[in-house]
Order: C-alpha cells, then structure tokens, then sequence
C-alpha cells in the first residue's frame, strides 16, 4: 500500500481486540472514519461479513478461517506466468481441507481449472459442475496427483489448532509431498506451498527444486495485494 504512495496502519491483535473490548460494528464504524480502506485477516468469517456489513469503506478477505481468496489470486498469478494459460490445468491439493483449499474448490473451476484433492475430510463443492471442470475426491495422496501439472499442499496444522498437532501429524502421515508424489503427476508438474512450510508437508528435493514455484509464488502476493489496494479500485469499489 505504501508502494502505492498510501499510509497503511498496522493493528495486530494486541492493538485493536477485536470484539474483545469493543465490538466489531463499532470498529468498523470507527475505520471507515479514519481510513480508506480494510484489509482484515480474522479467525472467524463470521468477523468479516459483520465488518463488510458495518463498514462504509471497501474491506478485503486478508485472510479468514474459511477462505484465503488473496492467496488463491497470487497462486494463479503464477501459474499464468508459469504455464502461459490457466484453462486445462490440473491442479492437485494434498492435504488439510482449510480455508486455501476452500478457495481453490470456488476459483479453479471458474477459470478452467481441473482440480484433484486427497485429504482425510474435505466437503464437495458445486461450483465444478457449473462451469464444466472436474472436481476429484479421495484420501490417496498418489491418486490426486496422477496425471496433474501442479500439486499444491499447506501447513497441516493452522492456527487455532495447535492442541490438534499430535493427532493432526497421524491423520496426515503418508501425505508427505515427494519426488515419488510426483513421479505419477504431468512430465511438466511444478509445486506451489503459501508458506510457511514444514519439512513434514513437503520434502526437501521438491521444494528447493527447479519445479518449485513457491518464491515467485510468495512474490506475486505483493502484486495482487497492490493491485486491490491501487486507488482506482478502492474508488471504484465505493
């Protein structure tokens, strides 16, 4: 934002506790008084359409415990630039079903994008059958990534989650992303990872190899952050 030429105030959650010492609606009446725009990253969604409904101002999804829509746009950024075009891909996600993969399920199929997922529990989406990709379902980790150009994992344990860790590291044993992994996928399949990441998600010959793109990846979240927060959409959202 401050590339842009804006002023951008950082409230962490020891700044503001929000709707701890002061309601969300009132918070969201105070910024849209004192700033132009909100990028809010919460724990609960539900804290994010109550600050969409009380503000007067643009508030962008940072990040919530649903859906991580600016990562999944930084994601396909690089794919574009990988690949040249996103319509045909495959993409495979191996592992938790959080919220990156909540928004992967309701933006790949939008953009012609096939999508292959292998986790302990995940919930079907419609989106796929009403833009004609397909959306494939199993607990294999191999099986998800036959055949795909990218395969894609996260941290397995997010946050509000850590007392999960011991079991969480059972459940997701053998989801490990390998060269293995990916010796079923495309001859051209390449690694995305939003980081951080742990050595048990992903090895380190994928990550640090020539098919890992999680660097230019983590680069392209400048870009697509700045391109939400440039003054003509933030006017143009008012």
């Amino acid at each position: 934002f401050a590339l842009l030429g804006g002023h951008p105030c950082f409230l962490t959650s020891q700044d503001i506790h929000l709707g701890v010492n002061e309601n969300t609606r009132d918070t969201a009446r105070v910024l849209s008084g004192l700033t132009d725009l909100i990028l809010a990253r919460v724990y609960s969604h539900s804290t994010l359409e109550e600050l969409v409904k009380e503000a007067s101002i643009p508030v962008i999804n940072g990040l919530s415990d649903l859906y991580h829509p600016i990562q999944i746009l930084a994601d396909f950024l690089t794919l574009q630039e990988h690949y040249g075009s996103l319509s045909g891909l495959t993409v495979s996600w191996i592992g938790d079903g959080n919220n990156v993969l909540h928004s992967f399920m309701t933006t790949a199929a939008k953009l012609g994008v096939h999508l292959r997922i292998a986790t302990p529990k995940c919930a079907l989406n419609s989106h796929a059958y009403q833009f004609g990709t397909s959306l494939f379902l199993t607990s294999n980790p191999v099986e998800a990534a036959c055949g795909s150009n990218v395969l894609v994992t996260d941290t397995w344990v997010s946050m509000g989650q850590e007392e999960e860790k011991k079991q969480r590291l059972k459940d997701f044993h053998g989801y490990q992303i390998t060269l293995q992994t990916g010796s079923v996928a495309s001859p051209d399949w390449t690694f995305l990872h939003c980081l951080p990441r742990k050595p048990e998600e992903v090895d380190d010959q994928v990550f640090y190899s020539h098919r890992s793109l999680v660097f230019p990846e983590a680069e392209n979240r400048k870009w697509t952050i700045m391109g939400h927060c440039a003054p003509e959409t933030i006017l143009g959202a008012r």
